[in-house]
C-alpha cells in the first residue's frame, strides 16, 4: 500500500497565496507591521507600488462566532468543502462589493482597493478610532453627522449591522473658515455585518446601531439626547427602490445565496464598549466548554456528588508531598542533550552530498507513483 502525501491549509497559508495574488496584480508591494485586531480580522498597513499607504485587512471567522455553536461544528465537520476560510472568503468578499457601491455613492468610507480569498486592501486613512477620542468639541455636531449616515444607509436599503465607537474612525482636517482649527468627520468602516432593510431582523439592527451611539455619547462625551430616534420606519418611508444599494450588490456577484450562507453561520456580534475584550473572553471559554463537557459528566460531580479534592486526602497528599520533596530545586541552566528515543524519535542518516540526496528523492517519488 503506498502511502500518499497531504497537507492541511491554514490561515497562515491562505495568507500568503493572497499576499502573492496581490503582489502580481500590483496592489500590493510591501507589507508593514500590524495595526489592528478586530472580532474578527487582523488589520495590517502596507503601501502600494507607488509609495501610497493602504490597509491590508484578513478576515478571520471562527474567533469569537458562537452562535448555534453544535450547528457550525456540524457544518464544518459534515461538508468537506466547507469551512472557517470559506466563510472567511464570502465576509471579505462582501465586504468588498458593499465598499464599492458606497464609496461610489459618497458615503464616508475608505476607498476599495482589491478583494482576494479573505483579504480586502483598502484606502489607509489617517484617523483614530472614535473609541481613542476622549473629549470633542461640538459632540452635538459629530452625533448628528452619524445619526445621519444611518438614516441614509437606510433610505439606500442597508443597515451597517455593527455601528459603534470601533468601527467609526475620526479624521481631523483643517478648517478653511477658521485659521488653525480642525473640523471632525467621521469615516465608517467594517462591513461584513451589513444587512438590507428587507431583513427579518432589519428593524432590530438599525435600533441597536442607533442605541450604541446613543450609549456611547453619553458615557464618554456626556452628551444626552432628549429626542427619541432616529426611528427605522421613518429612515425606510419614501426611499425610492430604484437606488437601493443592497439590490445591486446582490446583482453584482455577492448572491441572496451568499449572504445567507454567510449569516446562517456567523452571528452579527457587536462591540459593546469596554466589554468587547470579555465578550471575547466569554466566547472561547464557551467553546472550550463546549469541547469538554459533550456527553460527559460535570468533572467537578460525581453522581451528583462533589468530587473530592486529591490534596485533602491524607494518602494522596503525602504522596504529592514526598515527590516535591524529591524534586531537584537547584538552578541548573546548562542546556541537557536531547533524548530523541524518549519520544519516538530517530534523527536521519542520511548523506550530506546534494546530488546523493536528489538521486533518492527522485526515486522515491518515480518508486511511488510520482510524474518525473
Amino acid at each position: 500500500m503506498i502511502q500518499d502525501d497531504g497537507y492541511r491549509l491554514t490561515y497562515g497559508g491562505l495568507d500568503y497565496l493572497a499576499l502573492n495574488t496581490h503582489r502580481k496584480s500590483s496592489h500590493i508591494y510591501s507589507l508593514g507591521n500590524q495595526i489592528g485586531v478586530g472580532k474578527e480580522s487582523d488589520i495590517y498597513i502596507t503601501a502600494s507600488p507607488d509609495n501610497r499607504p493602504l490597509v491590508l485587512k484578513l478576515h478571520r471567522l471562527g474567533r469569537i462566532s458562537f452562535r448555534t455553536v453544535k450547528s457550525n461544528r456540524d457544518y464544518l465537520r459534515n461538508r468537506q468543502t466547507g469551512s472557517w476560510m470559506y466563510l472567511s472568503r464570502l465576509a471579505a468578499q462582501k465586504e468588498h462589493a458593499f465598499m464599492k457601491v458606497l464609496y461610489r455613492e459618497g458615503f464616508p468610507i475608505p476607498e476599495p482597493v482589491a478583494w482576494n480569498r479573505h483579504t480586502v486592501v483598502m484606502e489607509f486613512i489617517d484617523s483614530f478610532p472614535l473609541r481613542q477620542i476622549d473629549s470633542v468639541p461640538d459632540p452635538g455636531k459629530l452625533y448628528a453627522e452619524l445619526m445621519d449616515i444611518i438614516v441614509r444607509l437606510a433610505r439606500r436599503g442597508l443597515i451597517h449591522g455593527d455601528f459603534n465607537e470601533f468601527n467609526i474612525l475620526i479624521k481631523e482636517i483643517p478648517d478653511e473658515r477658521a485659521e488653525g482649527k480642525v473640523r471632525l468627520e467621521p469615516i465608517v468602516i467594517d462591513f461584513p455585518q451589513t444587512v438590507s432593510t428587507n431583513h427579518v431582523n432589519a428593524e432590530m439592527y438599525f435600533d441597536r446601531d442607533v442605541a450604541c451611539v446613543k450609549r456611547y455619547f453619553e458615557r464618554r462625551f456626556k452628551y444626552t439626547v432628549d429626542e427619541p430616534g432616529p426611528f427605522f420606519k421613518d429612515a425606510t418611508k419614501g426611499a425610492d427602490p430604484e437606488r437601493r444599494l443592497d439590490v445591486e450588490v446582490e446583482a453584482s456577484g455577492f448572491s441572496k445565496k451568499m449572504a445567507k450562507e454567510l449569516e446562517r453561520f456567523v452571528e452579527v456580534v457587536p462591540d459593546s464598549g469596554e466589554a468587547g475584550a470579555e465578550d471575547v473572553e466569554d466566547g472561547a471559554q464557551q467553546l472550550d466548554d463546549e469541547d469538554e463537557g459533550e456527553g460527559e459528566e460535570d468533572e467537578g460531580e460525581v453522581d451528583g456528588q462533589e468530587k473530592a479534592d486529591p490534596l485533602e486526602e491524607g494518602d494522596r497528599g503525602s504522596e504529592v508531598a514526598e515527590q516535591l520533596e524529591s524534586l531537584n530545586m537547584d538552578d541548573d541552566l546548562a542546556v541537557k542533550p536531547l533524548r530523541l528515543q524518549e519520544f519516538g524519535l530517530v534523527p536521519f542518516d542520511l548523506p550530506q552530498e546534494p546530488d546523493v540526496v536528489a538521486a533518492q528523492v527522485k526515486t522515491k517519488k518515480k518508486a511511488s507513483g510520482w510524474a518525473i
